[in-house]
């Protein structure tokens, strides 16, 4: 669907659910409508170099993968996958009548009030909160698929993505763009060259699952019981991570929010029950994942950035692509400091 195609269907168009209130949430690859009770996510028609929504057929196969996948920890949550249909110039969710122009998939509405974020926001996330959620995530990534083949120097290529924002980000923001690129970008393709062993090994351990790939503190509900929800569907490779990588953008979110507290506590937790910082290399490892999710973070508000049309909204993505660009750079300076005390 077009952006006038989701305007029409918020005005005109018919859901299976009544609803009083209704809220369009944009993202930079979906469109979120909220109602009282559901929530409907409809995939924007976009091909990026990380994903391809460019064709319906497409958006219905990711929109299955995406109930699929995030039932292994929320059933209930992802509820079904509905067509939308065109019928004279009117948009019906679900229903037979008509021509499938989109898909979306259901879910039921959780409280915002107790998304992760939001709570942290307030002061209000606690060390037990942290435990527990540790607690639950070490359960998942005992049971998830361990992977056997990935290429483990591809995160490299992850990494360097973020200097197709250089231009952009360049021209918006009142920071030594050039430079913190540049340097990151050496950085981690020698960063990556000399532990290959050890990434290879931990390959070979089991420590790469099926994960879920997207786990920061907005894809997290406190309720109170932590419920993770919205892993990536799209690219399979974002997803199947060594388990320290998954952690680590958790702890960098935490970080980024100003609560290095909650992710000292956090991976202290989840080591004592699933040992995965065994050695000095590891904890540099560690470091070196969180530098790489805070350099997706800038990627993804750089790419917020450009796709939307509201002032505010852009703004608040350019400077929250600041903000990790820096934490980017601070990883980068710690791994240093620790190699050299290590020699």
């Amino acid at each position: 669907m077009t952006e006038a195609g989701i305007h029409k269907l918020l005005s005109h168009g018919k859901f299976p659910d009544a609803t009083l209130h209704t809220k369009l949430v944009e993202t930079h690859i979906s469109w979120v409508i909220l109602h009282d009770e559901f929530v409907y996510k409809i995939k924007k028609p976009i091909k990026y170099s990380f994903l391809d929504f460019s064709t319906i057929q497409l958006r219905r196969h990711f929109c299955e993968r995406e109930l699929a996948l995030n039932q292994r920890f929320s059933t209930n949550i992802y509820l079904e996958v509905l067509p939308i249909h065109e019928r004279v110039g009117h948009y019906e969710v679900g229903g037979k009548r008509g021509t499938i122009v989109d898909y979306t998939l259901k879910m039921r509405k959780l409280d915002p009030e107790k998304q992760m974020d939001v709570l942290l926001s307030r002061d209000k996330v606690n060390e037990s909160d942290i435990e527990r959620l540790a607690e639950r995530l070490v359960l998942f990534h005992k049971s998830t698929d361990i992977i056997k083949e990935k290429n483990v120097l591809g995160i490299g290529e992850k990494f360097r993505d973020l200097g197709l924002e250089k231009e952009f980000l360049s021209q918006h923001l009142d920071l030594d763009i050039e430079r913190i690129i540049k340097d990151a970008l050496e950085f981690s393709d020698n960063f990556l060259i000399e532990n290959e062993l050890l990434l290879r090994t931990r390959l070979k351990n089991g420590f790469v699952r099926d994960c879920h790939g997207d786990l920061h503190t907005r894809n997290v509900f406190l309720l109170p019981e932590p419920q993770p929800f919205d892993c990536i569907e799209f690219n399979d490779d974002f997803r199947q991570i060594d388990i320290l990588n998954e952690v680590a953008f958790l702890c960098m979110d935490l970080e980024v929010l100003g609560r290095k507290d909650l992710s000292d506590l956090f991976i202290e937790h989840y080591d004592r029950l699933f040992p995965v910082l065994r050695s000095k290399q590891e904890k540099q490892l560690f470091t070196y994942y969180k530098c790489y999710r805070a350099n997706v973070r800038a990627k993804v508000n750089s790419l917020r950035a450009k796709s939307t049309s509201h002032k505010q909204s852009k703004a608040r993505a350019l400077k929250a692509s600041g903000n990790y660009l820096r934490l980017m750079e601070s990883y980068i300076c710690s791994i240093k400091t620790l190699a050299s005390q290590a020699l």
